[in-house]
């Protein structure tokens, strides 16, 4: 048996099945390795709010657990009181990114606290697709408006049809590229954060934090964005519908989404 006392975990595509449901089998059997002392901490590039609901039907909100949000810009208690990683844009990289958006005739949003900010006047499908995924609103606010109430988001995002952002990625500054993190972490979704943003990061602050040997950790996940945590984990496994490149850097293998492949793994190397 492992010595396996974190598992940091993936929502959209890993935790969740392709209709973006909670099985049941899978909620029993993350059930059982937080009885068993396991701390259980979902990692994902969705905002906080975006993930209260999964935190309340897993039973993970209080002071003791922690959840990783806006793909590893936040790393905080379940129950917000504890934060114990932050980055943040400041209006003036807000507003870099938005003129980059439109040199690039690209749809945009920046996921704040409590909605998604855009001043695109002609909102992105994939933002209004988002908004549902996240039960976070669309704000559509003038760039003067964004600096009036001094919003620093978690993170950018370039939201639009898949070979839109292929071509997209192709025209982005190298400079961009150095000053930020950027990774796709959906056909449709690049994300741009602070630099040294990702999950990678994230979850090695939170080991820190609870005093836990990164050998201890176990991550799993299917895209781009969980490379970083699969990496720096112990134990980094891929879910049998992660693209390649995440297939490539996992030291495990479990079955897909649709197949409960996260109860298997924790059946196999937690339970």
């Amino acid at each position: 048996m492992t010595n396996i006392k974190m598992v940091a975990i993936d929502i959209d595509g890993t935790l969740l099945n392709s209709k973006g449901e909670l099985t049941p089998k899978v909620k029993e059997t993350i059930k059982k390795a937080t009885q068993k002392g396991v701390k259980i901490v979902l990692c994902t590039g969705r905002p906080t709010k975006g993930v209260e609901n999964l935190l309340n039907e897993l039973d993970l909100m209080s002071d003791e657990q922690y959840v990783i949000s806006y793909n590893g810009s936040l790393v905080q208690s379940t129950n917000k009181k504890q934060i114990v990683q932050s980055y943040s844009f400041t209006f003036k990289e807000l507003d870099e990114i938005r003129e980059l958006a439109d040199t690039l005739q690209v749809h945009y949003h920046a996921a704040g606290d409590d909605a998604l900010y855009t001043t695109n006047r002609m909102i992105g499908i994939y933002t209004a697709y988002e908004s549902v995924l996240v039960n976070m609103p669309i704000a559509y606010r003038t760039i003067d408006e964004l600096k009036n109430i001094n919003l620093n988001p978690y993170k950018m995002m370039f939201v639009d049809e898949p070979h839109i952002l292929d071509d997209v990625l192709l025209r982005i500054p190298q400079t961009i590229k150095e000053k930020y993190f950027l990774v796709k972490s959906a056909p449709f979704y690049l994300e741009i954060l602070h630099k040294d943003a990702n999950k990678g990061n994230a979850v090695a602050a939170l080991a820190t934090f609870l005093n836990i040997d990164l050998s201890q950790i176990m991550a799993i996940g299917d895209n781009d964005n969980d490379i970083d945590m699969i990496d720096v984990a112990g134990y980094g496994v891929a879910m049998g519908n992660a693209v390649d490149r995440v297939k490539e850097h996992a030291t495990y293998m479990t079955t897909s989404n649709d197949e409960d492949g996260v109860a298997h793994i924790l059946e196999e190397l937690v339970l």
